[in-house]
């Protein structure tokens, strides 16, 4: 693990000597070669689907694993992406004199080595390893063992470009211990590694948080909520709930619990009982829910759990306040949305509620890197420093300040 670690750290010193025209031309290669690699790539793909069904990994966990055609062709277009990104690296974010004549400017920079820790989604890789590159900052890769063959033919495809570009082919690395015990070895290699992102299940945050030395992003479980308020336009509301739970169930954006306004509950739980019937979307209900629709009954349980399946937890709310309150209890700090045609009700819930993303008459579908125009994302932070919400290029990198002198030495 050690030597592993060191020669990743000694590319990190090949990446600051790159520029900008430099990282888009290796960038748009690692696309290229992506394609090329797109037969092995789905080859690998098969087999990890074999092993998650042989192992009876849910549904949701086998969409996010597979990979086709479609999906490796929006890998690469996501990387040309990130290449058009302006360069974060050399930014000068602020610059005074002092009375002295110092000259001091606040620059990014780098943030080095990160190591980044998740589960299930290959795209994950490129995505990560392209970002990072963008951002000069050397990746140590540790997917999950039911990706285990994708991860390694996407990361070949990868380092082959770099290699071609007569680049270390350490800057894109993959941790080759897969086990426990070779994440809890990283997490405290704190000689080497800059950063650790972990994103995954609730247990790994939560072991990665609890015993790294490292400093840590957390990418925590997306515990989200929608709330339905007594002046929203019935036809948004229903659209939005729809979208932000089945669109797709198994991704950390997606509705886990509706809550719906006391004043509207009849009216308002009827519709969405209909609209979610084509969708087979299982729905969990409270009592005064249950007066109303005849479904399952919501837990306590319930209400704290991230589904990441077809599966929907439902609440009646004595307006905004309770909405807020219920948010306040249940959320993770990732994404909550309200639907409103009321102002003053819209920017109490924004201005209350404390989450990286807080939406006004929109599904919470929207909170990805993609999609906010960063290219991708390393995942979406639920820190509240150094970053929150989706992680782009520019939440890769730290500053460090230039000062320039004439001779100027301290009384």
């Amino acid at each position: 693990m050690e030597e592993f670690l060191q020669r990743a750290k000694r590319s990190a010193s090949t990446l600051l000597q790159i520029d900008g025209n430099k990282k888009k031309k290796v960038l748009n290669d690692m696309a290229d070669t992506l394609l090329e690699y797109q037969k092995d790539i789905l080859e690998a793909n098969r087999m990890d689907l074999d092993y998650a069904k042989e192992n009876n990994l849910s549904s949701a966990l086998i969409d996010r694993l597979l990979l086709n055609e479609k999906r490796v062709n929006d890998m690469a277009n996501s990387i040309r992406e990130i290449a058009l990104l302006k360069d974060p690296i050399g930014r000068v974010l602020d610059g005074w004199v002092l009375d002295n004549g110092l000259k001091i400017e606040k620059v990014s920079i780098p943030i080095g080595v990160i190591g980044i820790i998740y589960e299930s989604r290959p795209n994950v890789t490129s995505d990560a390893a392209a970002l990072c590159f963008k951002s000069s900052n050397v990746c140590i890769l540790k997917g999950g063992k039911e990706a285990k063959n994708s991860n390694k033919a996407i990361a070949k495809a990868l380092q082959e470009a770099l290699v071609k570009n007569s680049l270390p082919k350490e800057i894109v690395s993959l941790l080759p211990d897969y086990s426990r015990e070779g994440v809890s070895k990283l997490i405290k290699m704190d000689k080497y590694v800059d950063l650790i992102i972990p994103r995954g299940g609730e247990a790994l945050i939560r072991y990665v948080s609890e015993n790294a030395t490292v400093p840590v992003v957390k990418h925590d479980k997306g515990l989200c909520h929608t709330y339905i308020d007594k002046d929203a336009d019935f036809k948004k509301a229903i659209d939005i709930a729809v979208n932000a739970k089945v669109q797709r169930p198994g991704v950390c954006n997606a509705m886990e619990t509706l809550l719906v306004d006391y004043a509207i509950k009849d009216e308002m739980l009827l519709k969405l009982y209909e609209a979610f019937k084509p969708h087979l979307t299982t729905l969990k209900g409270c009592a005064l829910t249950r007066e109303v629709i005849d479904i399952e009954e919501a837990t306590e349980e319930d209400f704290n759990t991230e589904y990441l399946d077809n599966i929907l937890s439902i609440k009646v709310v004595d307006g905004v306040d309770e909405a807020i309150e219920h948010i306040r209890k249940y959320g993770s700090g990732h994404s909550e949305a309200i639907v409103t045609e009321n102002y003053t009700t819209a920017q109490k819930f924004l201005n209350s509620i404390d989450a990286a993303c807080v939406y006004v008459n929109a599904s919470t579908r929207f909170t990805d890197g993609g999609v906010f125009g960063f290219g991708a994302e390393v995942g979406i932070s639920t820190n509240k420093l150094h970053a929150r919400g989706p992680m782009g290029i520019n939440d890769l990198t730290t500053y460090k300040y230039k000062i320039y002198g004439d001779g100027q030495i301290r009384e």
